[in-house]
């Protein structure tokens, strides 16, 4: 359990990017690097996150620390990769942020935005490389792509997905010869069962019309729950939800100041509920932060838990083997998509920055150096650049 939060703790420091270059970071580490599990079975659990609501990175964090140590594992991932940038959302919104005035602090972090883009590209190349070697494949990447870039959406990448996993299963299925019994395939009822207690139990108390501070920690906790039920896709789309939720407890000034340092440190976007959850329960912040942030990821991580055993059976039949074949073909044209925006759009601001991606990416390529020591060069050209 030590190791896997350590593990999970060291990338939460460095992780800028959002769910895309997280997923990129995963991979390194836990596919490359350390061997925990193969490119077909992280593929699948990448597919699985795409189809539940909640914060898509961190979910494949959790079943990646699940699949190493149970549940326990699970939390782990879940604590160490989330922990840093919690703290530093949290101290943000109880002190000055006058650190962010510094140019070196930008710039370290436009560095770090940098090595991003460099993580991303490899992550797109590799899962292009690895799921879309038919033709179909390929169409439904370009398709995705093109979709999700034009008209950028919830419901839109959500139809993209059932969309996939159909043209997939028709043609993309594989034929059974293996000979091996079927294997009777079980959700987790217990798990279903307090996912949707909960969530009706939130929406009771939204629907009762009382505001977070009227209602009590109980509120605060329904809030980011409906939240983090509702958002596919975790990353950027969790604003417009979280900020229809949260707007009559929280200024419209606030509120962005929370987005803008969400982006600046590392780990996942949903952990921008620390900050509000902070703001808004001024009496206890960390308390107030706490409950925000539990309660947002809290409903991704109990769906997760639903079928993460099952879905490692059900990948194992040719029709729903095809299914997956098409949802991960769709989930590498998400990746471009968001290859480009927005991380690319954010990071990469001119010609200087354009070099140092693309000589980066050679060097990555060639040399296949440690993580830590791309973010220690990346960190210190962005600050001596600055």
């Amino acid at each position: 359990m030590l190791q896997i939060f350590i593990r999970f703790f060291s990338l939460g420091l460095i992780s800028f990017g959002g769910p895309a270059a997280h997923i990129g970071y995963f991979r390194q580490t836990f596919v490359q690097e350390l061997g925990w599990l193969d490119d077909k079975r992280y593929g699948s659990l990448v597919a699985l996150s795409q189809f539940m609501p909640g914060p898509g990175s961190s979910q494949v964090g959790f079943a990646i620390g699940y699949h190493r140590g149970g549940l326990l594992g699970g939390l782990a991932a879940f604590v160490g990769f989330t922990l840093p940038s919690f703290i530093l959302l949290f101290l943000f919104a109880v002190t000055s942020s006058q650190l962010m005035n510094y140019p070196i602090t930008l710039g370290v972090i436009h560095g770090l935005k940098l090595l991003a883009v460099v993580v991303v590209v490899d992550a797109v190349w590799i899962m292009f490389k690895q799921f879309c070697q038919r033709k179909t494949a390929i169409l439904l990447m370009l398709t995705s792509f093109a979709v999700i870039s034009l008209f950028p959406g919830i419901w839109i990448q959500f139809a993209l997905l059932m969309l996939a996993a159909v043209v997939g299963r028709q043609w993309l299925s594989s034929t059974d010869i293996s000979g091996e019994p079927k294997q009777s395939i079980k959700l987790n009822y217990l798990w279903l069962s307090l996912f949707a207690l909960l969530f009706i139990g939130s929406s009771i108390m939204l629907f009762g019309g009382l505001s977070s501070q009227e209602s009590g920690l109980l509120g605060l906790f329904s809030q980011f729950y409906q939240v983090g039920s509702l958002v596919f896709g975790g990353g950027h789309v969790v604003l417009p939800l979280l900020q229809s939720s949260v707007g009559d407890a929280i200024s419209g000034d606030q509120f962005l100041t929370g987005y803008a340092l969400a982006q600046a440190v590392p780990g996942p976007m949903f952990v921008l509920a620390a900050y509000l959850g902070a703001e808004i329960w001024v009496a206890q912040p960390l308390l107030g932060a706490l409950v925000a942030t539990l309660a947002i990821f809290l409903p991704g991580f109990l769906l997760m838990l639903v079928a993460l055993k099952s879905w490692h059976a059900m990948s194992g039949k040719p029709k729903i083997t095809g299914a997956i074949a098409g949802v991960n073909a769709c989930v590498v044209g998400f990746l471009l998509a968001a290859l480009y925006d927005p991380i690319f759009t954010s990071a990469v601001k001119d010609n200087l920055d354009m070099v140092l991606v693309v000589v980066g990416f050679g060097l990555f390529k060639l040399l296949k150096p440690n993580i830590f020591y791309l973010v220690l060069s990346f960190a210190i050209l962005g600050a001596v650049i600055s």
